[in-house]
């Protein structure tokens, strides 16, 4: 028998329109969470309801800009007043641009890899550490990657640069904040169940003969796995766990 571990908890996730941030928002409402699922786009982020709701969860679709910072404390507001707190915030959002060496990375898409994947992350950390330090503490999880910090291969520059920030960025702010009763901690994903994952023109069948070749592993991970390793850093049994990034990606980064 197994015991929601959420039950009526109020949880945030950025980026839930799709990919691992649906999967995320999916498994914290199967534990009994009320989900706050954001975006940018409403269409997606109404089909996460749909699909929580289907499965007797509860759930609303908020949209937001994370590169803006008004948007993010509007988006905790909304989240309050919807569930009457916020307990959990992850902070999935983000952006993927690649194909360019560090000497000719375009900074059009340096500057927008900064503003969603690294200023994002402080804008909603920001508003979500507001609200947690004045009502008794929270747990906060950013999803980071395995390329930056643990592991670096060439082609990737800027999104490696952004994504290792995300890593610095969680280590600090948990020690800024662990006085506050806020735990932040990040999980830092490697190939997923994601699209994010797939090369141009690269089929989810030609991922997985690839894989096999890149990850000790031989496989991708799935989003059910990435959802689990969050979960249990928001979890109470994570309660030591602070400024912890959880690699999950197959012992590439091994």
């Amino acid at each position: 028998m197994s015991f929601p571990r959420f039950t009526d908890r109020a949880v945030l996730v950025t980026g839930a329109g799709s990919g691992l941030g649906r999967a995320i928002a999916l498994a914290f409402a199967a534990e009994g969470a009320r989900v706050a699922v954001a975006g940018r786009a409403a269409a997606p982020l109404d089909e996460t309801v749909a699909l929580i709701e289907a499965a007797g969860g509860t759930a609303r679709a908020f949209t937001a800009d994370v590169a803006v910072a008004e948007d993010t404390r509007r988006l905790v507001r909304d989240t309050v007043a919807a569930f009457g707190g916020l307990d959990v915030a992850v902070n999935n959002a983000g952006v993927f641009r690649g194909g360019h060496l560090a000497g000719d990375f375009p900074l059009e898409d340096w500057r927008t890899l900064l503003d969603i994947n690294v200023t994002g992350v402080l804008h909603a950390l920001q508003a979500e550490i507001a609200h947690m330090r004045a009502h008794g503490g929270g747990a906060i999880v950013n999803i980071a990657s395995n390329l930056g910090a643990h592991v670096r291969v060439p082609g990737l520059f800027g999104y490696q640069v952004s994504k290792a920030a995300v890593s610095a960025i969680t280590r600090a702010a948990a020690l800024d904040h662990v006085a506050d009763g806020i735990r932040i901690n990040a999980v830092s994903p490697g190939a997923a169940e994601s699209s994010m994952s797939l090369r141009p023109g690269e089929t989810e069948a030609d991922r997985a003969v690839r894989m096999k070749e890149e990850s000790p592993l031989g496989r991708i991970s799935s989003a059910a796995e990435i959802a689990a390793a969050v979960l249990y850093l928001a979890s109470d049994a994570a309660g030591s766990a602070v400024g912890t990034d959880l690699v999950i990606d197959g012992g590439v980064s091994a």
